[in-house]
């Protein structure tokens, strides 16, 4: 039996993959990768030793509880990373910058974590926000869902497999309203 204590292996090869396929995707939906290689190469093996864990990627900065519900807000791309981007022009890890930190016309520095302690997550998620106020979307053919990532919304019967525009995954999807 494996000691779950162990790190899993990951290759430089493997990080090099996963890095090249991220950053063709970051690219294409107008976001960037960290252009310190070595550093985004680090926080790539950090994805991948997360994958094998925890059967998804959770943010390799943040210490994820292994319960993808209870982490489902943390799986890169994770929920907070575009408010970071406006704000701080890095995601909290720094594997997305802003074009004007990729530019260098920015600098990069530590931001803090956006991400409600434990016991507040527990109670927003026991008393959720109020839902904002909407035209009225009953008319709609279609139910209507919102990336949780980046916002985008479309009407359809379910969500799409990816977000076309920040690539997160169809259970980042949630009925809207």
């Amino acid at each position: 039996m494996s000691d779950p204590r162990r790190t899993p292996d990951v290759t430089r090869e493997e990080a090099e993959r996963l890095f090249r396929k991220l950053d063709r995707e970051a690219e294409s939906a107008g976001y960037h990768l960290n252009p310190d290689r070595e550093f985004t190469l680090g926080l790539m093996e950090g994805l991948l030793v997360n994958e094998r864990r925890y059967g998804y990627w959770a943010c390799p900065c943040r210490l994820a509880a292994g319960d993808k519900a209870a982490d489902m807000d943390i799986i890169c791309p994770c929920d907070y990373r575009d408010p970071d981007l406006t704000q701080y022009g890095t995601c909290y890890c720094a594997l997305y910058v802003s074009r004007d930190v990729m530019d260098g016309t920015r600098k990069a520095g530590r931001i803090p974590d956006r991400r409600p302690a434990e016991e507040m997550r527990e109670t927003s998620a026991a008393a959720p926000a109020p839902a904002p106020v909407l035209p009225d979307l009953s008319r709609l053919p279609y139910p209507l869902w919102r990336c949780k990532v980046c916002g985008y919304l479309c009407a359809r019967d379910e969500p799409p497999e990816a977000c076309p525009i920040c690539k997160a995954g169809k259970e980042r999807f949630e009925r809207y309203p």
